[in-house]
């Protein structure tokens, strides 16, 4: 469960000027802990790369307290409900994220926020927050966007190297030339002694402002350096922040690597947003048009079938895309021999061994 902490952006900018933006993320931290628990904060992360400073929080919805669980349904269609333990520990984002209790947070969010200015939203405003497979999707989508950084970070670093070297080997050439004019120039200096030679003394300027500008630029250099060195650690601190992210996400709600995949799944099928967002709250559709199969890597053609995801009954935890009542693998190998048997051409068998390897075909 994620929450996000900020304010307008220009509350946001009047804070960071003032020097309160301590004190607020400080104040924020408190108000985390003594809502939802300082176990049940995985992390709070201030984003400075956007155009208003905010915090993205990680939050584990872990409750003690009564939950009531159906058991049978009456003749009138009502449930009755018993009792469970009300001591024991339990994670449920349900009960956490009720319309009362959103209200509740939003209410004492802006009490603790009172400090800095910052009101509460309108009471009753119809926007919407993002789902949470679209949240999860995001993060993948910037650490996809943080990796490319890197590389062209990378890549800007090679090109700074090579032209560190290309600079440095102009610094040598300019000392080994600065190193000949010194001794002609003391030579000179000898000679001057008798005779005035105003264009040696121009000369001995110009070495002298050479020497002054190689400093300033192994100065520059030294400082690329430095600068490149920060932004490989701060990306990396953020990648390894988000990569830990979601390693707990992952260990605490397995199933939403199953999501991704039949997200994946339907997407290269050829199934639209729409049709993906039914199926992710598991509920059924009906279509007509064509399907890319992945074993086969061609489409077929179809009218008014329906497809549903439900849990796959021989593995515990994972999700299976039905098609028309069969697992969406057998569906297609049915279009095929249908396409096969109506141009007259006979099936091939297929190998043990190369079933085995289209059904592992990953997603």
């Amino acid at each position: 469960m994620r929450a996000l902490l900020t304010g307008s952006p220009e509350d946001m900018k009047r804070i960071q000027a003032e020097g309160k933006l301590d004190e607020w993320c400080n104040d924020n931290l408190k108000w985390l802990r003594d809502t939802f628990g300082k176990e049940n904060v995985v992390s709070a992360v201030l984003h400075m790369d956007e155009t208003t400073p905010h915090i993205h929080a990680t939050l584990i919805p872990i409750l003690t307290g009564e939950r009531r669980k159906a058991k049978t349904e009456q003749p009138d269609g009502k449930r009755k409900y018993k009792k469970k333990d009300t001591t024991g520990n339990r994670l449920c984002a349900d009960d956490v994220m009720t319309r009362v209790n959103l209200k509740a947070y939003q209410d004492t969010y802006a009490q603790s926020m009172q400090a800095y200015g910052l009101k509460r939203g309108i009471d009753g405003s119809e926007a919407k927050h993002i789902t949470n497979s679209q949240y999860y999707r995001d993060l993948l989508n910037q650490s996809e966007s943080i990796q490319a950084d890197i590389k062209n970070l990378t890549e800007q670093r090679e090109q700074a190297e090579k032209e560190l070297s290309r600079i440095k080997g102009d610094i040598k050439t300019g000392e080994l030339k600065n190193a000949v004019v010194s001794t002609t120039t003391k030579a000179v200096k000898r000679f001057n002694s008798l005779f005035d030679n105003k264009e040696i003394t121009q000369k001995e300027q110009e070495i002298k402002a050479l020497t002054n500008e190689n400093n300033d630029l192994k100065k520059e250099i030294s400082q690329l350096n430095n600068h490149i060195q920060k932004m490989e650690k701060d990306h990396k601190e953020e990648t390894d922040k988000l990569n830990e992210t979601l390693d707990k996400i992952y260990y605490l709600f397995p199933i939403i690597k199953e999501w991704l995949k039949i997200e994946e799944l339907c997407r290269f099928i050829g199934f639209g947003k729409d049709m993906i967002k039914e199926l992710t709250h598991r509920k059924p559709i009906t279509f007509s048009g064509s399907l890319r199969s992945p074993e086969f890597n061609r489409h077929f053609n179809t009218e008014n079938s329906t497809a549903k995801v439900e849990h796959a009954p021989e593995e515990r935890g994972k999700l299976r895309l039905m098609i028309d009542g069969i697992s969406d693998s057998e569906w297609f190998r049915n279009k095929r021999k249908e396409f096969l048997q109506m141009v007259g051409v006979k099936p091939k068998q297929t190998s043990k061994e190369e079933h085995g390897k289209r059904k592992g075909m990953k997603f």
